[in-house]
């Protein structure tokens, strides 16, 4: 291993030596003060990172190569992947694994600690992730499987009917939104990742985008291509979105005529690293996109020209927007871990970030009455949020098991779909009676408000229980 000086990119002092092959990963503990590697030589090794001498002896019980290696966020255990099929856990003090956590059946490529240190997600040869020691939520019947690989996009159709979801098992699925059920086959045609998915405003045509450099339509009542992929791009198609009118798809960053399948004019261009998302404006009249350079751009959609200059106001990549009912605002999501809300007319950001989540938001959406945002995160969770005041509506979401890469509202604004890493979609109750509901079915369980009649507590105290308990009988 090399120590190296991330502001002269020069070396650090002489090369880690421990190791008797090659070093596969590396990395540090959160205070920096120590490094882990993982080997070839079906060790891991612990350093200090002030000296480079290694602390203690090599750790073994893996029974083969080590190839991922991270810290848990309070830098007391330490996680292996190995070729042997399992992960270990090891505490730092003593240099002791755990038992080998045993689930996958092929290598494990990499893995990751939750924020919070109480889960793991690691991800294997076998095109699986697998979650370990995770939380549950509140959900509405069971996740919906019949993807092979990660859920990478999802959508509602315009009558909240049906579900279309993308896939790098280079497939689109479509589901019934009520029951959760597979409408029919697979959608094949791609040959790559289907990376990004949007039904047209009748409903009758889904527009996608893959890494095979291409978009396809499709009739979404018979799940079968529409015409030849259209052709155009020299790298992947990430996002893509079709105008209000349904003449014109948009994607990262080229238009189309929907009817014909050609380009309109030239690529538009501006960005100075990866387009990720793009959304167009419910006029149709501008476009907003996001990019790996931490900023956003407006755009004229009659001339691919870009309005002003780009907007600036997050501090890391922004990987996903999407525009208000009313024209009025667009919102984005960043991996630094925010939420921010646009004016459209001036391109100014409005108040201050909104903070909840604790990884990367990779996706957004507004509600279709425009006063809730949702959001979804590498955190594993949802979050809704009040689009006037920028706060957090009530607990975040949980039942994922990974990365929620993509969400949406219903058309009446009564549930959300939520695709995720772990290959499923979920669906949620949106309504705000929900929220009074759970509030009412914790106080039901609470002993004070619930107590005896000759148990008093003062007549300030018994107003209020006993317009809880008035409160929660009209809602159970």
């Amino acid at each position: 291993l090399r120590l190296w000086d991330a502001a002269s990119g020069k070396p650090i002092g002489s090369p880690l030596q421990g190791h008797t092959d090659s070093v596969l990963s590396v990395a540090f503990s959160p205070d920096g003060r120590r490094i882990v590697s993982g080997s070839f030589d079906n060790t891991l090794r612990l350093w200090d990172a002030a000296s480079g001498k290694p602390i203690g002896s090599p750790l073994q019980g893996h029974t083969n190569l080590v190839r991922s290696v991270a810290f848990s966020p309070d830098g007391r255990r330490i996680v292996s992947g190995s070729d042997d099929n399992t992960l270990r856990l090891w505490y730092v003090a003593s240099g002791k694994p755990d038992s080998p956590s045993q689930g996958h059946t092929n290598q494990v490529w990499s893995m990751a600690f939750s924020p919070d240190g109480r889960r793991i997600v690691s991800g294997s040869d076998e095109n699986t992730l697998r979650p370990w020691d995770f939380a549950t939520g509140q959900l509405i019947g069971l996740p919906l499987e019949g993807h092979k690989k990660i859920l990478y996009s999802v959508a509602f159709s315009p009558d909240g009917r049906s579900i279309v979801s993308g896939s790098p098992d280079n497939t689109l699925r479509l589901w019934d939104a009520a029951s959760g059920q597979l409408i029919g086959s697979p959608l094949r045609g791609h040959t790559s990742w289907v990376w990004s998915v949007a039904f047209s405003l009748d409903g009758r045509r889904i527009v996608s985008g893959s890494p095979d450099n291409t978009l396809r339509l499709w009739d979404a009542p018979s799940g079968q291509p529409i015409g030849s992929p259209h052709k155009g791009h020299t790298n992947w198609v990430r996002s893509v979105a079709l105008s209000p009118d349904g003449r014109r798809i948009v994607n990262t960053l080229r238009l189309w005529d929907a009817a014909s399948g050609q380009p309109i004019g030239s690529p538009l261009q501006g960005h100075s690293n990866w387009f990720l998302s793009v959304a167009f404006s419910p006029d149709g009249r501008r476009i907003v996109s996001d990019s790996l350079d931490k900023t956003l751009r407006l755009w004229d959609a009659a001339s691919g020209k870009p309005i002003g200059s780009p907007l600036q106001g997050h501090t890391n990549s922004v990987l996903s927007v999407a525009f208000s009912p009313d024209g009025r605002r667009f919102v984005s999501g960043s991996s630094d871990n925010t939420l921010r809300l646009w004016d459209a007319a001036s391109g100014k950001p409005i108040g201050l970030p909104l903070q909840g989540h604790t990884n990367s938001v990779r996706s957004v959406a507004f509600s279709p009455d425009g006063r809730r945002l949702v959001s979804g995160s590498s955190d594993e969770t949802l979050r809704l949020w009040d689009a006037a005041s920028g706060k957090t509506i009530g607990s975040p979401l949980q039942g994922h098991k990974s990365m929620v890469y993509s969400v949406a509202f219903s058309p009446d604004g009564r549930r959300i779909v939520s695709g995720s890493e772990d290959k499923t979609l979920r669906l949620w109750d949106a309504t705000p009676r929900s929220s009074i509901r759970l509030a009412c079915q914790q106080l039901q369980r609470h002993q004070l408000l619930w107590r005896p009649k000759d148990y008093n507590l003062g007549e300030e105290f018994d107003a209020i229980a006993q317009r809880a308990q008035q409160v929660c009988r009209n809602r159970l």
